[in-house]
């Protein structure tokens, strides 16, 4: 496959589709023959993961995979108009891929949580499989797309002046007419739309086996799986400012793509307009998420140190994939410092280079904190009130407090007294006739403020921290979803504003941004698919 993406002597695009076929029709058969054993014992009591393929993760693939079969009708017509001169294997691609994407959407539904105990060598050589096969397509996808976003790149550095910088570049048009030219045109240009999508289809496909593979032959303890619903409320602010970011990114990239390349004036307004625009919103990122970590400090609470394949995972990739974004931010910043001139917008591009750094430090450390925290099954403070008994005259003793009854201990253990309740207030219990005589003597003192007050005061401040927690992690989540868009459907200064390549050379800066990219891309959707189990779970 990088031979072929370099343009090797003797590799043929046929051969590496082909290549791809052989696998994807290999892992189809491991998957039909899992898929019919399972079923053939069924009746036996199988042991679950409940922490992994959680259901909105489900749903995430389930929409990429139902875009990705789009693409794939896009692709099938594309060969039907360029049939006399494409090789067969491009015609049988996307066949079998929209097949594997069927079956395998199916698979990670139904077995996406077993934790297989038999069969074990066949089955790890199966899932593995499985999970390079994702990862392959993931590749040729990536490939693909860069393709096309290198023949629009050269364009665009002429414009802005950079006209003494020429590599050759190749698209592999076909070398005849299509039999439609409108219809390929538009199959042409929708597929390099769509493929965002697919490449974030299999990369969460390979996570998600990647899971099943740790869990073969794991001895999972038998805890109570509480299932978190997604509710709305307590998340108004957040969602609101987020959807307002959403928004506007929409609207950046939509007159970004018009203005880059049209003239050099265009094209550095349309880089300056983004900068500007990034650097607002990574730094309402940055505070959200000290905001969120100086609450966690106060908090205190312990962590859950647990084995959790698939949590420990969301971590690895988090701080993996952060790693190809740190990489194109050093070299900007290190661009800026050594070049010898400044274009006006380059020192816009210091302060987001430095932000996007800072940001994804933050943001992991919050995300990665968040989902390792001991959550609470309830209002604790709701717990510790004590159950009065109101009486006339006699005098009764409290109901110990919950806690009290879970410790064995009470109140008098501790040397506090018993109270009753008479009238608005709270006086300490007597025996006999002190009673009247204690209460008329402390009628006119003033009396400390009532527990409940206390107890109240200390449930509305735990509130207060959790609303802002939710709104934090519901505009970050939001936030991510905005800065997956632009990178996703090519608003990319790293490539447009060809100071790096001035600095580095054209050919070692775009193989960075090649590598780099697509890490930076997936980092964005899978920090938004943890922000959302963050809020749910807030």
């Amino acid at each position: 496959m990088f031979a072929w993406a370099v343009h090797a002597a003797g590799l043929a695009k046929s051969a590496v589709l082909a290549y791809l076929v052989t696998l994807m029709l290999l892992q189809l058969a491991w998957m039909a023959w899992y898929v019919c054993r399972r079923h053939a014992h069924q009746r036996l009591i199988q042991e679950k993961d409940s922490h992994a393929g959680a259901r909105w993760l489900k749903c995430g693939i389930t929409l990429f995979a139902m875009i990705t079969l789009i693409m794939d009708s896009f692709k099938i017509g594309y060969f039907v108009g360029y049939s006399e001169c494409l090789s067969v294997a491009e015609g049988i691609f996307p066949v079998t891929h929209a097949v594997h994407t069927l079956v395998q959407v199916y698979f990670l539904w139904c077995h996406a949580k077993d934790i297989i105990q038999s069969f074990k060598t066949l089955e790890r050589f199966g899932v593995i499989h499985s999970v390079f096969t994702n990862l392959l397509l993931w590749t040729n996808a990536v490939l693909a797309e860069s393709k096309h976003q290198l023949n629009e790149h050269k364009e665009r550095l002429i414009t802005l002046g950079f006209g003494n910088i020429s590599i050759e570049l190749d698209d592999h048009a076909p070398q005849c007419n299509c039999t439609t030219p409108s219809l390929c045109s538009i199959f042409s240009q929708g597929i390099y739309y769509l493929y965002p999508f697919n490449i974030e289809y299999h990369i969460l496909a390979s996570t998600v086996l990647y899971v099943l593979w740790k869990n073969i032959g794991r001895n999972i303890e038998h805890l109570q799986h509480h299932k978190i619903p997604f509710k709305f409320q307590g998340k108004t602010f957040g969602t609101i400012v987020g959807m307002v970011v959403f928004a506007t990114t929409i609207a950046i990239v939509v007159v970004y793509l018009i203005q880059i390349g049209r003239s050099k004036r265009k094209s550095e307004i349309a880089l300056v307009m983004f900068y500007v625009y990034a650097i607002i919103v990574l730094t309402l990122m940055c505070v959200a998420g000290i905001v969120a970590l100086l609450i966690y400090r106060l908090e205190g609470r312990s962590l859950d140190v647990s084995k959790n394949p698939a949590r420990k995972l969301d971590g690895d990739l988090l701080v993996g994939t952060a790693s190809g974004s740190w990489l194109l931010s050093w070299g900007s910043i290190l661009a800026i410092i050594c070049a010898e001139t400044h274009p006006a917008y380059a020192w816009y591009n210091l302060p987001y280079s430095v932000l996007v750094i800072v940001e994804k430090y933050v943001q992991n450390l919050f995300i990665i904190e968040s989902i390792h925290r001991e959550h609470e099954k309830g209002h604790d403070d709701i717990k510790t009130l004590r159950i009065l008994t109101v009486s006339n005259g006699s005098t009764l003793s409290p109901a110990p407090s919950y806690k009290e009854i879970y410790n064995g201990t009470n109140g008098i253990h501790n040397g506090e007294f018993p109270c009753k309740f008479n009238g608005s207030v709270f006086l300490p219990e007597s025996n006999g006739a002190g009673v009247a005589e204690e209460e008329r003597g402390e009628a006119g003192k003033a009396f400390p403020p009532s527990p409940t007050d206390s107890l109240h005061h200390r449930r509305n401040f735990t509130l207060n921290k959790r609303r802002i927690l939710k709104n934090v992690a519901a505009f970050l989540f939001l936030c991510n979803l905005s800065l997956w868009i632009p990178a996703a459907f090519g608003c990319r200064p790293e490539y447009d504003n060809g100071l790096e390549e001035v600095v580095f050379g054209f050919e070692p800066w775009i193989i960075i941004v090649n590598l780099a990219m697509p890490f930076s891309i997936f980092y964005r959707m899978h920090s938004a698919a943890s922000l959302f189990e963050v809020s749910c779970i807030t």
